[in-house]
């Protein structure tokens, strides 16, 4: 009984030893979770053998140790991902090339510490499209304040004295030194999420010149068919069924449209404009506590 244990045991230690010898085997395959347009996620499915832990290069200056990896590619382009497969002091590496394509919208991620918001600019208004492209490129934007924030209303920003602005100062004054011309498109309401330019009042400005630089982002709320059958009746303007059901879905600001150039809307991180929305603010509109954005143009 003795003897067919041991040789049991010493087959069993040979196996073991024979495995740990074996260099690792380094492979992969990958699959795009919406589209291959950037920003894309790619999933990754770590298909290697005989490893104990995994490096992997994203090929954008990005790694990862995890197992079966999630990655976001920013921008277009050609990518090399490596993945380097160990066990112990043994290695294997494979390479694998991907292709995120341009996207064929004019998006811009909009980065605050409460999270990134994608959005999609309209190309029914070039000319606000295109000024809020070139502020954004030349990081104009970067590093500005959402300087007013109303709950249940907007969130507002693109004032360059918010930049490095001291506690308690006044904001909301400063631009980019010039105007646009109102963009009114009757597709584009002020549905929550909806990106549209402030501007100066109607006494000042009856032409409803947007500002070159302050934006504001609808947070809103709900809104009824009685309050849009009223805003049709004193606007002159009919509301398609689109419109109505995206307002009773999301909300929005309708008493807005038409007074207000609508340009773009957030198609992802609305819970970020929640987010910003609820923060504690002071006299004046202003947050207590400092919220910051950054830009980036997806190309």
């Amino acid at each position: 009984m003795q003897y067919y244990i041991y040789r049991f045991s010493g087959m069993l230690a040979v196996a073991v030893l024979m495995s740990a010898c074996g260099r690792p085997i380094a492979d992969f395959t990958y699959a795009y979770e919406k589209n291959e347009q950037a920003p894309a996620k790619v999933r990754f499915d770590n298909q290697s053998q005989k490893a104990a832990t995994f490096q992997w290069v994203f090929g954008d200056g990005n790694t990862a140790t995890d197992s079966l990896p999630v990655h976001e590619y920013k921008a277009s382009g050609t990518y090399t991902v490596q993945l380097t497969a160990a066990n112990g002091k043994k290695t294997r590496t494979v390479m694998k090339e991907l292709t995120i394509a341009p996207p064929d919208r004019c998006l811009v991620e909009i980065e605050t510490k409460f999270g990134t918001m994608l959005v999609e600019l309209y190309d029914d208004t070039p000319q606000h499209r295109d000024n809020f492209l070139k502020l954004a490129e030349d990081g104009f934007y970067d590093g500005l304040l959402f300087h007013r924030v109303i709950n249940n209303f907007m969130v507002q920003g693109g004032d360059p004295s918010s930049r490095e602005a001291k506690p308690g100062q006044q904001l909301g004054i400063g631009g980019s030194g010039y105007t646009i011309p109102a963009e009114f498109v009757d597709t584009l309401v002020h549905v929550k999420g909806a990106l549209a330019a402030a501007r100066q009042g109607d006494q000042v400005n009856p032409e409803k010149r947007s500002s070159g630089s302050q934006f504001y982002i609808v947070h809103g709320q709900t809104t009824t068919r009685a309050t849009l059958d009223q805003i049709e009746g004193r606007k002159g303007f009919r509301y398609g069924q689109a419109q109505r059901d995206a307002y009773a879905a999301l909300g929005g600001t309708p008493f807005l449209d038409r007074d207000y150039t609508v340009f773009g809307r957030v198609i992802e991180g609305l819970e970020v404009i929640d987010a910003i929305a609820t923060a504690q603010t002071a006299p004046g509109d202003r947050p207590v506590e400092d919220i910051a954005m950054k830009m980036r143009v997806i190309k």
